[in-house]
């Protein structure tokens, strides 16, 4: 192969992992959009507004609600909820808590996504609150436990007796880098 050949190929080769590094780099946002236009992989949506007063929990029928954790990306963390899962009862708040370890030696952030299966109930669960709302910072070694709290909405189909809520947890340590400077 002669020199301009190798130079070719040298630039298609940078071009191709330039290309990939972007993609890495987007996929969660572009994630987001997917899901929200599609209304696939049971997202979940955002902060529930709780009103104790008008809710009266379905004590007829208890749902089991299921959750998992898994790691993506280079996301050297440990995560793990507190419960494999839970009973409760439409209507009923209930709060659960996940842990997360930064088992590196140097700050991260990390930014956990939602999705729920069957698809059929992701608008019948809601949270009020939750660690998926913001990025997590940790410090090397540092261990935290996250709280999650939610209702399942009485207007759930009967058929459905159990839900599994499942986060996969991201490394965003590149593009938060004003949250691990403090904003410096």
């Amino acid at each position: 192969m002669n020199e301009a050949g190798v130079k070719r190929t040298v630039r298609q080769s940078l071009f191709i992992v330039g290309g990939m590094a972007l993609f890495a780099w987007a996929l969660v946002p572009l994630y987001d959009v997917f899901c929200e236009i599609t209304g696939m992989n049971g997202k979940t949506g955002g902060p529930y507004v709780y009103e104790p007063a008008s809710t009266t929990p379905d004590t007829s029928r208890l749902i089991k609600v299921s959750f998992l954790t898994n790691t993506h990306g280079g996301m050297t963390w440990g995560f793990w909820p507190e419960k494999g899962a839970v009973r409760v009862h439409p209507g009923q708040l209930k709060e659960v808590s996940f842990f997360v370890h930064n088992t590196s030696d140097r700050p991260m952030v990390g930014q956990a996504i939602p999705s729920l299966v069957p698809v059929a109930a992701a608008e019948y669960f809601h949270k009020t609150e939750c660690f998926c709302f913001n990025q997590q910072l940790l410090m090397p070694g540092e261990k935290v436990a996250m709280p999650m709290r939610f209702i399942v909405d009485r207007d759930l189909p009967k058929n459905v007796q159990s839900i599994n809520l499942s986060y996969a947890l991201f490394d965003v340590t590149d593009s938060a880098q004003d949250l691990v400077t403090g904003g410096e």
